[in-house]
């Protein structure tokens, strides 16, 4: 339902995003994960329309998203949640939108009561309303036209606990009807626990991703050495570690993740003569450990434009 072939977005001689391509299939939820400044935010607005790709391309249905007659119909967004006009009340936001799109009035009650905006809170104009409320009618309006497709970026952002508990099953509910989602957010168990597919991007290019069970099942080797260098340099030699990842691969204590056995890497650190502080299977720690892991080392410095 989304397709991401090649992107790339450079701002003069700095690339923000760099060479991305995944998918995102019906029936699933798709994680979408990275450190600030990571390029996250600049991907899904390139597949929104909203900011022009260097190079490459997305579609969304089959289509490019500007492409789309009506894509309110087609796809639900909500890239962010203070972007709403202070001054209108709840319901006047959703009615607006409703008549752009061409749906009725009774669109407008079911998205307020899909994402739990009662009459009292959609009377209330939009100022008034607490990061939460705001988060929750970004939802309502992105559902308005009875999409397809959701692209969330940070949904969760000012939930309590209750409420991104209903997200959660918001959005599984939506993906098991048939529905797409691609999600970013930094609430990385929240994430775990609805995504079936992970996307990982660090410094503007894909890390990792594929299937979330394989992923975490399938991490790898953390390994730290007294000589952080030497070690990698012992572990491209051997075939265990791409040469170009030897600078990357890393966490942030200075550990190296390794696609391969542990055992394997231990015999490569001991021939070396390379004394190792820690060697255990990555993936024991979860998609938090495995996001530390790919992405630290990436700069974590928001640009400015």
């Amino acid at each position: 339902m989304i397709e991401v072939n090649q992107l790339t977005k450079r701002y003069g001689r700095h690339p923000v995003v760099d060479d991305v391509s995944f998918a995102c299939e019906p029936g699933t939820v798709t994680g979408f994960l990275g450190p600030n400044g990571a390029g996250k935010s600049t991907t899904m607005r390139m597949i929104c329309g909203l900011t022009p790709p260097t190079t490459g391309s997305a579609t969304v249905l089959g289509r490019p998203y500007r492409n789309l007659p009506n894509p309110g119909r087609e796809i639900g967004v909500l890239l962010d949640a203070s972007a709403q006009h202070g001054g209108r009340t709840g319901r006047e936001v959703l009615t607006l939108s409703a008549r752009t799109l061409g749906v009725g009035r009774n669109a407008v009650d079911r998205s307020l009561d899909l994402v739990g905006l009662n009459p009292t809170a959609a009377r209330r104009r939009v100022r008034a309303y607490s990061l939460g409320m705001r988060q929750r009618l970004g939802l309502a309006h992105a559902l308005l036209g009875d999409p397809r497709v959701l692209i969330l970026d940070e949904p969760a952002n000012g939930l309590d606990p209750e409420g991104i508990f209903w997200m959660r099953g918001l959005l599984r509910d939506f993906a098991d009807r048939g529905g797409a989602v691609l999600l970013s957010s930094h609430l990385l168990r929240e994430v775990e626990a609805v995504a079936d597919r992970l996307v990982m991007i660090g410094g503007g290019r894909i890390v990792a991703q594929g299937d979330k069970a394989e992923l975490l099942a399938g991490a790898g080797t953390l390994v730290r050495a007294r000589d952080r260098a030497a070690l990698a340099t012992a572990l491209v030699a051997a075939g265990l570690l791409p040469a170009d990842e030897a600078g990357a691969a890393s966490d942030t204590d200075g550990g190296l993740l390794v696609p391969a056995e542990a055992e394997a890497v231990g015999q490569v650190a001991a021939t070396a003569g390379i004394v190792l502080r820690e060697l255990r299977p990555a993936g024991g720690g979860g998609l938090e450990q495995l996001f530390l892991t790919l992405t630290a080392g990436q700069s974590t410095k928001e640009a400015v434009r």
